[in-house]
């Protein structure tokens, strides 16, 4: 259907405005337009026609329909005339409530219309011609039938007087005062309900704040029992330790069978308690940030020497193999090698203890694009179930197994060995699968993030 017209207004006076104001009323509200909208549409022509009329006689105002390429929309266009008004004429004000000169016209008609595009008369003046459009509701349609219907029916409508129309238009505007009082008092509503929310959340937040403040400090305890047990547990573990070492030596004199093999019991159980003090012990010293890192060069080859020699005695020869893989990294790297070895030697020796038959495989691989190095802990043991594989790095958790029970574990070197990997600057991963076996990796940059700063944190 494209463009098609529907009326043509001259604009030579200003009950030529009156009327483009109300037809434009009367042809939105035939559309289908919203009282809402059709005040905004008889607001925004009126005003432009305004502008029109008092600049020259002889102009026009042309209602039409379009809906080529485009939305369906009402489509108003306001030509300025080029004749020559009357002095009288060319004073009269605006009406009431109204905006004055073009440039406040067309800036209405841009805030009201969905579209408004303004064109500079070829002879001077602000306002040659002006496009202005507004698109159909959703849901109303038009054709060439409805559009002949509606230009009947405005043919048929008569126009008001000017007192009328401004009757109209202060119904109009009391009718949005109203409005605009209501969407106040349901603003002032939100409002409130707001400020009580906000109460409510900085109350919130304040509780949080406390609440951290006390797991802080109950944290900062937890550690500091921990250190000071740990040390005051040590010296009498070690006694006992030493004494039973005594006993087992002979340096007293022969044991009976049994007294040896209880003897070995206290040795076996100071052994396991030390070992959990240690752990203990270091776990404190991390959480309470007085662990040293102490970044050196580390050599790949030395570092699988001193760890084969450790855990040799370990090793159950007959049932599992430990395997040190040779590997091409020759350059040192730049690291703790204390640290690496304790997360390396707790990998290993987990991996020994549930692992009943085949082999742990230690390896080293240098990735030169992400310049870092990895070191992996393969083992073909009993595996760990994917929603067992952040469990086991919780402090204190274990796993439920028969070759758990039979292996009494304290729960920590796990969660140890990953605090110990972020202190290096690296971290620890896992991939496992039950029943066929686990790989523990260590991956560390090649580079310590501290070295060139602070050597981490100072006892």
């Amino acid at each position: 259907m494209s463009l098609q017209r529907i009326l043509n207004v001259a604009l030579d006076n200003d009950e030529d405005v009156v009327q483009v104001r109300q037809r434009a009323r009367q042809l939105s509200a035939l559309l289908g337009f919203s009282q809402q909208d059709q005040v905004r549409i008889g607001t925004a022509v009126s005003e432009v026609a305004r502008s029109a009329c008092h600049q020259g006689s002889g102009g026009r105002a042309i209602f039409a329909f379009d809906d080529a390429d485009r939305r369906e929309h009402l489509e108003v266009t306001i030509v300025a005339g080029a004749g020559v008004r009357e002095a009288a004429l060319q004073l009269l004000p605006p009406e009431a409530g109204q905006l004055a000169g073009p440039e406040a016209a067309l800036v209405t008609a841009h805030r009201l219309m969905d579209e408004c595009e303004a064109e500079a008369p070829a002879g001077g003046g602000a306002i040659g011609r002006v496009t202005m459009r507004k698109y159909l509701p959703r849901g109303v349609a038009a054709n060439r039938a409805s559009l002949a219907q509606i230009s009947a029916r405005l043919a048929d409508t008569p126009i008001s007087n000017p007192v009328q129309e401004l009757q109209l238009q202060n119904q109009e505007l009391v009718a949005t005062l109203s409005e605009l009082r209501e969407r106040q008092e349901d603003l002032l509503s939100l409002t409130r309900e707001l400020e009580d929310t906000n109460r409510g959340i900085v109350a919130l937040y304040a509780e949080i704040e406390d609440k951290a403040e006390r797991l802080r400090k109950a944290d900062e305890m937890k550690s500091r029992f921990l250190s000071n047990t740990s040390h005051e547990l040590r010296t009498p573990l070690s006694s006992i330790r030493a004494l039973a070492q005594l006993l087992l030596n002979r340096m007293d004199g022969d044991l009976t069978i049994e007294q040896e093999r209880q003897v070995q019991f206290i040795a076996s159980a100071a052994s396991d308690l030390s070992e959990l003090v240690n752990d203990l012990l270091d776990l404190a010293k991390i959480e309470a940030g007085k662990v040293e890192v102490h970044p050196a060069p580390v050599v790949v080859d030395n570092l699988f020497r001193a760890l084969k020699g450790m855990l040799r005695p370990l090793v159950d020869e007959a049932r599992v193999e430990l395997v040190f893989e040779p590997d091409d990294i020759a350059e040192p790297f730049d690291s703790d090698e204390g640290m690496i070895s304790q997360v390396l030697r707790n990998f290993i020796s987990n991996a020994l203890k549930f692992t009943e038959s085949g082999s742990v495989r230690v390896s080293a691989t240098l990735d030169h694009v992400a310049d870092t190095i990895r070191f992996d802990v393969v083992d073909t043991g009993i595996g760990i179930s994917a929603d067992n594989q952040q469990l086991i790095f919780e402090e204190f958790s274990q796993i439920e197994h028969p070759l758990q029970r039979r292996s009494k574990g304290t729960g920590l070197g796990l969660p140890l060995c990953r605090k110990l990997a972020e202190l290096l600057g690296g971290r620890v991963l896992v991939a496992s699968t039950e029943g066929v076996g686990s790989t523990f990796s260590l991956e560390l940059p090649r580079r310590h993030p501290f070295q060139d700063g602070a050597d981490g944190m100072n006892e």
